[in-house]
């Protein structure tokens, strides 16, 4: 498997690389991205066989149908991770909530968010790769709140690796910055900034692509790589639990062989429904992709108008705040399988100069063939968190968007799944709020000790001891001290 670049070749970047180099360093040429070259077809006769495997064993057979560079035992060590989760047998439970609404639970890794589900194995298989090459690297996350946890977990104390975690120092939870601050792991930092998730991304980017901070990297014999989803290492392994929770759905006999369903993913950087698009070009039955989005709501423009502005736009602060996002990065890989390379990087281009682009009516037309998309307030998200615990569901905010484009956008008689990205843990005092009434956010912990006692369930042992834990990581800086922050780190 090759992988070539969304913006077209620079002449100094190589044309086309293999996994293990799109994933060791994840810019390609003109700031772009790596996208395979061709993506393999799954028929069939590919999901018949799966219909009574493990999540392990689809997993691994999805990733040799992509042939990448990585001996068999080192996927197999990394896949184990799953076994770590609440349940090794069925990592991504799928519940039944309305007659055709199913979620797929994607948060039961050890940071209780989606991001454990490609960051566990992507994490083991980096880190093998650099020390089999003999190499050490810094790894950068950007967060809105959950890569940073499921980045610094997958990475702590791992040999070759140091990791660098920025995250807009008000912009998460407490509990997703009390996972972030109190870590211990003597290879990991990290970095509050003031600021949003989307100037944490911009320097993220800025980082990979700076010549002159690269060459004080290579001073100290560091290569430089990245944790977010701008790294296909992680696109790879979210492509695979849309596959299992269509089997998942087949297997409760909820549809048969070939029908299809709508997936409905919550949306803020575009890795997820990325990988969805992903799996339905490969073969997976999909009617729609539904985009869910909160009041951040750029993708909606996006796929109804087929504009791109954020000329007059501020990022929104709201109840769902991993989808507070403005520049979601992973649209360029989508707008480069309908555009093509060099249509791209002007898009991209005007993106970044005049904070706009226009797509044409075809490529919008493309674009609309396979993606709906809507939004859904905090107060609209609230009324559904209160609607779903009391028909026995349990959810956070960010799941709460998706049944707002639920209702409004999906067709009767075509199963919907849509995806839970965190566990109700990292938002308690947005779902507090919603169950019990009230205008004061209560602190996370009260508000976790009154839902748990609501709904007579236990605090998971990992968020309950975060709050006994040494802040080992307080500051919270300008965005320009970065770089010499991180290099002070190293």
């Amino acid at each position: 498997m090759q992988f070539t670049e969304t913006r077209g070749n620079d002449e100094i970047h190589p044309a086309e690389v293999t996994f293990s180099e799109a994933i060791l360093s994840p810019i390609a040429s003109f700031g772009g991205l790596y996208v395979p070259k061709d993506l393999p077809k799954l028929g069939k006769p590919f999901f018949k066989k799966h219909l009574d495997s493990t999540y392990k064993e689809l997993a691994l057979d999805f990733l040799e149908t992509f042939a990448i560079d990585i001996e068999k035992e080192v996927l197999e060590e990394a896949l184990s991770l799953y076994d770590a989760f609440d349940d090794a047998s069925n990592p991504v439970p799928l519940v039944k909530v309305e007659e055709d609404l199913f979620i797929s639970e994607l948060y039961h890794g050890p940071t209780r968010a989606f991001k454990d589900m490609a960051l566990q194995p992507f994490g083991s298989i980096l880190s093998h790769i650099a020390q089999k090459r003999g190499e050490s690297y810094l790894i950068l996350a950007a967060t809105s709140g959950d890569t940073g946890p499921a980045a610094l977990e997958t990475f702590k104390n791992k040999p070759n690796i140091k990791v660098a975690c920025m995250y807009p120092g008000n912009g998460t939870s407490d509990v997703q910055r009390l996972q972030m601050v109190t870590e211990d792991g003597e290879n990991l930092k990290v970095i509050g900034i003031n600021g949003n998730f989307d100037d944490a991304q911009k320097a993220l980017k800025s980082l990979l692509s700076s010549p002159t901070f690269n060459a004080k990297l290579t001073e100290k014999n560091i290569a430089l790589s990245a944790a977010n989803s701008v790294n296909f290492g992680r696109i790879i392994f979210q492509i695979i639990y849309h596959i299992h929770s269509y089997l998942e759905l087949i297997r409760q006999e909820e549809i048969c062989m070939g029908e299809k369903v709508y997936l409905n993913v919550p949306s803020g950087n575009f890795g997820n429904v990325l990988g969805a698009y992903y799996a339905q070009k490969m073969g997976l039955p999909v009617e729609k992709l539904v985009v869910s989005s909160n009041e951040n709501n750029i993708l909606t423009r996006l796929i109804t108008t087929g504009e791109y502005d954020i000329r007059e736009s501020e990022l929104i602060p709201t109840t769902s705040p991993a989808m507070d996002i403005l520049i979601s990065s992973n649209v360029e890989r989508v707008i480069y399988d309908i555009c093509g390379a060099e249509r791209t990087r002007e898009l991209m281009q005007a993106l970044e100069q005049e904070k706009y682009y226009k797509l044409t009516p075809e490529e919008l037309k493309a674009l609309q063939e396979n993606f709906l998309a809507g939004y859904c307030s905090d107060n609209e998200a609230s009324a559904y968190i209160k609607y779903a615990f009391d028909k026995g569901y349990l959810m956070d905010p960010h799941t709460a968007t998706c049944f707002k484009t639920y209702e409004v956008l999906s067709g009767r008689g075509i199963k919907t799944i849509a995806y839970s990205t965190a566990e109700w843990t990292k938002f308690s005092p947005t779902i507090s709020i919603a169950l019990k009434g009230g205008e004061v956010l209560p602190s996370d912990l009260e508000a976790l000790e009154a839902i748990a006692a609501e709904a007579n369930i236990e605090i998971p042992q990992m968020i309950q001891s975060l709050f006994n834990k040494e802040i080992r990581h307080p500051s919270v800086i300008d965005k320009e001290e970065i770089e010499d922050e991180i290099l002070a780190f190293l």
